[in-house]
C-alpha cells in the first residue's frame, strides 16, 4: 500500500482572509463607501416597456432645494454607431450608450431616463418624480417568437439582420442568424428508430446576487476619474467607462470594493457612468444604488 501523501493546501482549512471583516461588519461594501462632500444619486426609469421619448422637462427638478445636478443622455458624448469588444465580447457602442441612458426610445420598463444628484437620497428621490417626460407609447414586444414575426414592431429603427454573412436592409430585430451544423442530420433522422420533437420554453432568470448595483465617482482637480463600485471585472468596467464617457483610459482608475455576489452580472455597466456623468456635473463626488427592483428592471442576466 503507497504512503499517503501530504499537501500543503489541499486537504486542508485554510483560512479564510476576508472572513473575519465580513462576519464582523467591517467590510466595506459599495452601499457603506463614504467620502467627504458625497452626493446621492437617484434614476428615473421608464414605466413604458416600449415608448419614444417626446420631451423631458428637468426645470422642476432642479429648482428642488438640495439638488446640486440632473443629466439626461443629452449629457452623454454622442456614440458612433459600431461594434467594439470591450472585454466581454463585442458591444454596439450606440446601444450601449443608450442604455446607459435612453435617448429617442425607452426600450423596456425600467429603462433609465434621467438622473438626479442631490444633498440626500431622499432629495433625490422627490426631484425624480419632478422630472416631466413625455411619451409616445408605442406597442410592446413581450416574447421572442412574435419578435421575429414581419409585422411585429420594432425596436431599433437601424437594426437590419445580418444572415449567414449576408446583410438584410429591411429593419428587424433580429440582429444575427447563424447556424452550427456538424453530420448528415438528415441520414441521422432517417436511420433512427425513434425521432421525438419538442418545443422547450424557459422562463427569463436572473443571477439573484443579494447586493444591488451600486457605484460612486469622483473628478479630482486634475481630471482624474475614480470610480468606486461592486464589480468582478475592474478592467472591463474601465474600458466601457472610457467608450462610453469618451476620456482618456489613462485617465480612469476602477476601485472594485467587497461584491455581494455577482455570478457575471457586475462586468457590464448601468449606474457607473450615471455617476459619473453627475461627479462631472456637480463637482462633488456622487454616490448611486440600485434598489432590488433596479436590479430586476434595469439591468439582465449575462
Amino acid at each position: 500500500m503507497s504512503e499517503k501523501k501530504e499537501y500543503k493546501v489541499i486537504g486542508t482549512r485554510p483560512i479564510r482572509h476576508d472572513g473575519v471583516d465580513k462576519v464582523t461588519g467591517r467590510a466595506i461594501y459599495g452601499a457603506d463607501f463614504h467620502i467627504t462632500g458625497l452626493l446621492h444619486g437617484r434614476v428615473l426609469r421608464s414605466p413604458h416597456a416600449h415608448a419614444r421619448i417626446i420631451s423631458i422637462d428637468t426645470s422642476r427638478a432642479e429648482a428642488l432645494p438640495g439638488v446640486k445636478g440632473v443629466v439626461t443622455a443629452q449629457n452623454l458624448p454622442a456614440a458612433e454607431d459600431k461594434i467594439a469588444d470591450l472585454g466581454e465580447g463585442a458591444v454596439n457602442l450606440k446601444y450601449l450608450c443608450d442604455n446607459i441612458l435612453a435617448s429617442d426610445k425607452a426600450l423596456y420598463k425600467g429603462h433609465a431616463i434621467a438622473a438626479v444628484a442631490a444633498t440626500n437620497p431622499h432629495i433625490a428621490e422627490e426631484a425624480c418624480t419632478l422630472i416631466d417626460v413625455e411619451y409616445e407609447v408605442l406597442p410592446p414586444v413581450l416574447e421572442v417568437r412574435k419578435a421575429m414575426e414581419p409585422d411585429a414592431p420594432i425596436l431599433h429603427e437601424n437594426l437590419t439582420t445580418s444572415s449567414l454573412g449576408d446583410e438584410d436592409d429591411r429593419p428587424t430585430n433580429i440582429a444575427s442568424h447563424l447556424q452550427h451544423k456538424k453530420g448528415d442530420i438528415e441520414k441521422g433522422f432517417a436511420e433512427a428508430d425513434v425521432v421525438i420533437e419538442r418545443d422547450f420554453v424557459t422562463g427569463t432568470v436572473h443571477q439573484g446576487y443579494i447586493e444591488p448595483h451600486n457605484a460612486t465617482a469622483h473628478y479630482n482637480q486634475d481630471g482624474q476619474l475614480t470610480v468606486w463600485c461592486s464589480t468582478q471585472g475592474a478592467f472591463t468596467v474601465r474600458e466601457q467607462l472610457a467608450e462610453i464617457l469618451q476620456y482618456p483610459i489613462s485617465k480612469i482608475k476602477v476601485v472594485p470594493l467587497e461584491i455581494g455576489g455577482g455570478f457575471g452580472g457586475k462586468i457590464n455597466v448601468y449606474i457607473k457612468p450615471v455617476a459619473a456623468l453627475l461627479a462631472k456635473k456637480t463637482g462633488k463626488p456622487v454616490k448611486v444604488l440600485m434598489n432590488r427592483a433596479d436590479v430586476f428592471e434595469g439591468t439582465g442576466p449575462t
